[in-house]
């Protein structure tokens, strides 16, 4: 059997039995013995199955349905995102414009529909971020909790680790690449605009607010691309 088609039974045999992750698969004896194959090519298979989170092999105790998150996606982003950059290309942008098709076509939904719960708390992380920007210090946590919030409403996991994906991967990069200039009080007016257009229930005036943000981290990485290429 083709080392790609093993790895697909082992993945069919995940779905087919429903486990969950954390759930222990068979052991290998018994994988060779199901599907027919050596040894060898059930490890061979295992370690390409944990290389994208889909198994994870606890050595002594056995092999269990990994947790399936993102972070392979994670490293492909950034990886290649450093590479292009390095290579005068303008990806950086890139994957914010990425980010920023993604939550433009998502706020509108959201305008005018997030409980009071939510809204209290992105309030909250509002007043936190001016704060912080008054003490000068960073307000990347703070913007990142403020998004995460922001989107939660739309009671997706899978969106929401997409949108954490980008996060990770976009400020991987910026921290490795680029000393990126920030005027935090625009930023905190600006996410004080989201959250208003949110709470207003004007989907465009949201989608507008979402796309100067973004335009104003577009405008600041410029230079950085110019000086770059």
């Amino acid at each position: 059997m083709a080392a790609r088609d093993l790895q697909e039974q082992i993945k069919k045999l995940i779905v087919d039995q429903r486990l969950p992750s954390g759930a222990p698969l068979p052991t290998e004896p018994e994988l060779m013995r199901l599907l027919g194959v050596s040894r060898n090519s059930v490890r061979e298979a295992l370690k390409a199955l944990q290389a994208v989170g889909i198994v994870e092999i606890r050595h002594g105790f056995g092999t269990y349905v990994g947790a399936m998150s993102f972070a392979p996606m994670i490293e492909g982003l950034a990886f290649r995102t450093v590479a292009g950059h390095r290579r005068g290309e303008d990806s950086l942008l890139q994957l914010l414009e990425l980010r920023e098709a993604v939550e433009t076509g998502l706020v509108s939904r959201l305008a005018g529909r997030l409980p009071e719960a939510d809204l209290t708390a992105l309030d909250a992380l509002v007043d936190r971020m001016e704060r912080e920007a008054a003490e000068g210090a960073g307000l990347a946590d703070t913007d990142r909790a403020f998004h995460a919030t922001l989107y939660r409403g739309l009671d997706n996991v899978l969106l929401g680790e997409v949108l954490e994906a980008f996060w990770d991967a976009f400020h991987r990069v910026q921290r490795d690449l680029v000393d990126l200039p920030q005027d935090p009080r625009v930023t905190c007016r600006q996410h004080r605009e989201i959250l208003d257009a949110v709470r207003s229930g004007d989907s465009l005036r949201a989608e507008r607010a979402i796309r100067d943000h973004f335009g104003n981290i577009r405008t600041r990485l410029s230079p950085v691309a110019a000086a770059n290429g």
